[in-house]
């Protein structure tokens, strides 16, 4: 539940943020930062959350998160300012990355070797779906209730969990490993510079200053972190972990399934509303869906991989994720639902076959005295693939849209282009209140969105696939082959 609760917090705000921009007077590079403040510190801390849980308990950690979460985002129930809400929601992205690695590490470290398979295995399940329950539970509230609604339920939510957390047995390693303050600090640096480079790529530039000198200052740190790291006794990640083929898997599974799925949920949440015109609950509805193959294959997936390898199921699952990405590639303006429905489903049995078994992979193939910090690293890997899914989508599917629209300028008048020009959103709204020539505007905007869709769904298939055919070189995954010698030596 506490897991579900940081997952859905990341999109809970989509559909709102229309109301809060007229509530608050919200700039849009506010309302941007509404949603990526949270982001951003979960995934800039969730290597410490995990560090800091392997020291001092992993309960005290997930109930310290929880507590941190629930005061973030009880913030715009008292002040409504901008930088309020901002701060309020990036106090609440610092509690989930305590939140995200204790819930695993505590699963991991409670239940036996022969259930915990299936532990992992729902523990994924929810994390993919945590979002369609974010998107999917806002829409319902906002049809009744104010944006305010929203931080109401993630604040009665945090707030009772934190109670219940006091129920969990505490799990600790009986060394206490200190934490590593260096790690823990160009970690951060890290991984805030790469997400909130390739974040504001699409708006920015892939080229542009800014965006060019957060991917070189990304760099810089990781090479920095990557030397201190291997002279460190106690180190935050030991990066000799990534020797272990089965953990290195895992890994860039995740990625790149972290990629495609919010890329994806990008892309089709768009489409749905500004092609087809449903409400962002129906939109939300109609990929509810999804939920039925992924976390039936999830509770399943682990226990197939004890059977056939890590490999083989990795290598299935995102090649399945692959053909119902390219399947989206093919829908057009007019398409029905039972097309999209295919699409959905064949996505959702991809994700379902690959999830949980890439965590199931970190985990083993990690010493138990880190598995908070495998947790962590577990969960980084999502928020990484989704920053660079988010951005790749964004930027192909503006490129695409641009690509079809600007022939078709000269030809629309003077007032007409500058909305037409900025987004298809901003296009369909002028169109509305267009008349005569209104109906064609929007048609013409329609296309070319639909242009651009195919296009970046395209990418993101040809992404996963190519994960697939490198997932091809790994060495398939069995119990009995999980830990590296080295660990094994040290033992």
């Amino acid at each position: 539940m506490a897991v579900a609760l940081v997952v859905a917090s990341m999109t809970a705000l989509y559909s709102a943020l229309p109301g809060i921009a007229v509530a608050t007077g919200a700039t849009q590079g506010q309302l941007t930062w509404v949603i990526d403040g949270y982001t951003l510190a979960l995934a800039c801390l969730v290597l410490t959350g995990g560090a800091l849980g392997d020291r001092y308990g992993r309960r005290a950690t997930l109930f310290t998160g929880l507590l941190v979460f629930s005061a973030g985002s009880a913030v715009p129930l008292a002040v409504s300012e901008p930088a309020w809400l901002i701060g309020g929601r990036v106090t609440a992205g610092v509690g989930a990355a305590l939140v995200m690695p204790s819930t695993l590490s505590l699963l991991t470290g409670g239940f036996p070797a022969a259930q915990r398979g299936r532990a992992v295995g729902v523990w994924a399940g929810v994390v993919c779906v945590g979002a369609l329950i974010g998107l999917l539970g806002s829409g319902l509230l906002l049809q009744s209730c104010s944006w305010r609604a929203i931080f109401f339920v993630l604040t009665a939510a945090g707030t009772a969990l934190t109670f219940a957390a006091l129920t969990v047995p505490e799990s600790r390693e009986r060394d206490r490993p200190r934490v590593d303050i260096a790690g823990a600090a160009l970690s951060a640096v890290a991984v805030g510079l790469f997400v909130g480079g390739v974040t504001e790529a699409p708006a920015r530039g892939w080229l542009s200053p800014g965006t060019l000198a957060a991917l070189v200052g990304c760099s810089l740190a990781t090479a920095a972190f990557i030397a201190v790291e291997r002279r460190r006794e106690h180190a935050l990640l030991p990066v000799r972990l990534f020797g272990n083929r089965s953990f290195a898997t895992g890994v860039g599974s995740l990625v790149v399934q972290f990629l495609a799925s919010f890329g994806m949920f990008l892309l089709l949440q768009q489409y749905l509303q500004l092609v087809l015109g449903y409400t962002p609950t129906q939109a939300a509805i109609a990929m509810a869906p999804l939920a039925v193959p992924l976390l039936s294959l999830c509770l399943v997936a682990s226990r197939l991989t004890a059977r056939v390898g890590l490999r083989v199921v990795t290598v299935s699952g995102l090649a399945v994720l692959a053909v119902g990405l390219f399947m989206m590639s093919g829908l057009e303006v007019h398409t029905t639902y039972g097309a999209i429905l295919r699409c959905v489903l064949v996505v959702g049995a991809g994700l379902g076959l690959c999830t949980a078994p890439a965590t199931s992979a970190i985990i083993a193939g990690t010493p138990a005295a880190k598995h908070g910090v495998a947790s962590a690293v577990n969960d980084s890997a999502r928020e990484v693939g989704a920053a660079i899914g988010i951005a790749v989508a964004g930027s192909v599917l503006a490129a695409g849209y641009r690509d079809r629209i600007e022939p078709a300028l000269p030809g629309l008048a003077e007032r007409a282009q500058g909305p037409v020009t900025d987004s298809p959103a901003a296009a369909l709204a002028f169109a509305e209140h267009s008349e005569p020539g209104g109906h064609f505007l929007a048609d013409l905007a329609r296309a070319a969105f639909v242009h651009g869709f195919q296009q970046a769904m395209a990418t993101l298939a040809v992404v996963t696939a190519a994960g697939a055919l490198a997932a091809v070189a790994g060495r398939a995954w069995t119990p009995g082959n999980t830990v590296s010698r080295r660990w094994r030596r040290a033992g």
